[in-house]
């Protein structure tokens, strides 16, 4: 595990293992104020190599140099950050990735950071810091968990930050928080990276509660016997296919006053789904052990906030549960009734995602909360609308949408919302029941959020549709560890 920290010194009389500065780019590429004062102490060196074309100054490249006359460290790399002025969270974050994986493979234990000469696009310095750190973490994450042979860890093994003092206190707060944040997401990712037959609900329980050995959270498992109790015949009936136990799993955070209504997110914890009776095409299915996602995003974001100390009380909730096909599976045409006495007409048993969250959702109404958070791999049909870049948003106040608007586009983690107008509830109509748990072809992320929003009249709600953000497939395939930065953007906010 890499550390991070922030210090000041005098980069041109810094005796560093590898220091990094800033270049921008443009029609003739500048050096930023930190590369202009090795270039002096150099004697025009680096002006030099830059002449001779080898560096772009676009956002991420890079150019090692070595023995740099004049100049105390081994070797200085330039990295390029864009046009100046202009710079914003995106590019800082390739700058400092490209840094980071390029001194990694270049065998270097120690780096040193100087990008901060200016507020590039109006970031303050906690924010710029917090960017820069989160991007490393979160680019030095490999998986190896069920690979052979001896893992090998990164040989890059601390990161320090340089700043001028007036502005050390703020770079600090922001190595603190991200480094709270490459923590959690990387915890979802390692979740969401792990296989079916190893991440089951009963795996993800036994996290939790190991989490509450380390951090200031109360975790309670509720199992199946319990959710009976509670009339969860909507989540339980998922599980009926499944020869693993469904668990409802409840994570506690108390860092705000005693007695101030929590702010409660809900996980979807589908540990697997093969689609139950109406089965899914073969091709891809190894993909939905990442249909926990949304799960595995509420252990990273309360990980980082216990980590953090964040003063804001806090609960997670994650159902989690296989959707497999079984003499016992939801049929296509079953009823259901769920906590919240609703009936529930299954006319696709691969719906089920809605199936186990609206239950949740019904479940948390006891904890008062100030406002809900729902996050789950919900639809295909998010992805067809939104792709992959942007998570889909969904909610019944303004208020809340557009403060987790907002936070993702500080946390470049974005969210696009889209309505939940009662014109396409109507298309959940059942002859037979309530509701049916799909409304047909059209709009199907918006009806699977108007699913969901029959559940949360008591409360605020937001609904995130992460099926399109939240793993990559192809030669670059796992989890991304996305929402954890809006999420935990969100809570800062929230708490401040």
């Amino acid at each position: 595990m890499v550390s991070f920290t922030a210090k000041s010194n005098k980069i041109n009389s810094l005796a560093s293992r590898c220091l990094v500065v800033g270049v921008h780019a443009g029609k003739k590429v500048k050096l930023s104020a930190s590369a202009q004062l090795l270039d002096n102490a150099s004697k025009k060196g680096i002006s030099a190599i830059i002449r001779k074309g080898d560096m772009s100054g676009e956002p991420g490249s890079t150019l090692m140099l070595y023995d740099l006359q004049g100049v105390r460290a081994e070797r200085v790399m330039l990295v390029g950050l864009g046009a100046e002025g202009k710079v914003n969270a995106g590019d800082l974050r390739k700058a400092a990735l490209a840094a980071a994986q390029l001194a990694n493979k270049s065998k270097v234990r120690t780096l040193d950071i100087s990008l901060f000469d200016r507020n590039h696009g109006r970031m303050d310095m906690a924010t710029m810091a917090r960017q820069v750190v989160e991007s490393i973490a979160h680019g030095l994450y490999a998986y190896d968990e069920t690979k052979s042979g001896r893992k090998k860890p990164a040989a890059l093994k601390s990161v320090s930050l340089l700043v001028d003092r007036s502005a050390l206190a703020q770079a600090k707060k922001g190595v603190s928080r991200g480094a709270a944040i490459g923590e959690g997401m990387n915890l979802a990712r390692e979740l969401g990276n792990l296989p079916g037959n190893i991440c089951t609900p009963s795996y993800l329980a036994r996290q939790a509660k190991n989490m509450q050995k380390e951090l200031p959270i109360k975790t309670k498992v509720l199992s199946e016997a319990d959710m009976r109790k509670l009339k969860m015949g909507s989540l339980l009936s998922v599980s009926r296919g499944s020869r693993e136990p469904a668990k409802l799993i409840i994570m506690e955070y108390k860092g705000g006053k005693k007695g101030d209504a929590p702010v409660v997110l809900v996980g979807k914890g589908l540990t697997f789904d093969a689609g139950g009776i109406s089965i899914k095409p073969a091709g891809g299915m190894d993909e939905m052990k990442f249909d926990m996602c949304g799960g595995a995003s509420v252990f990273g974001a309360m990980h980082a906030i216990a980590t953090m100390g964040l003063p804001l009380n806090v609960v997670g909730v994650v159902p989690s549960s296989e959707n497999l096909p079984d003499g016992a599976a939801n049929k296509p045409g079953d009823i259901v009734t769920s906590m919240a006495g609703k009936t529930i007409e299954i006319l696709n048993t691969d719906a089920e995602g809605r199936l186990i969250l609206c239950d949740a959702l019904t479940y948390v109404e006891r904890y008062k909360p100030a406002a809900v958070v729902d996050i789950a791999t919900l639809t295909g049909a998010c992805v067809v609308a939104l792709g992959n870049h942007a998570t889909g948003l969904f909610s019944n106040s303004e208020k809340l949408a557009k403060e987790l608007l907002s936070a993702g586009e500080t946390a470049g983690d974005r969210a696009w919302q889209l309505p939940v107008w009662d014109d396409y509830t109507k298309q959940l109509k059942s002859n037979f029941a309530d509701l049916a748990n799909i409304g047909g072809r059209n709009a199907g992320a918006v009806t699977a959020a108007c699913f969901l929003k029959e559940f949360t009249q008591a409360y605020d709600w937001a609904h995130l549709d992460i099926a399109g953000t939240a793993w990559h497939s192809g030669g670059n395939k796992g989890s991304t560890g996305r929402p954890v930065p809006l999420l935990v953007e969100f809570l800062l906010n929230r708490a401040a």
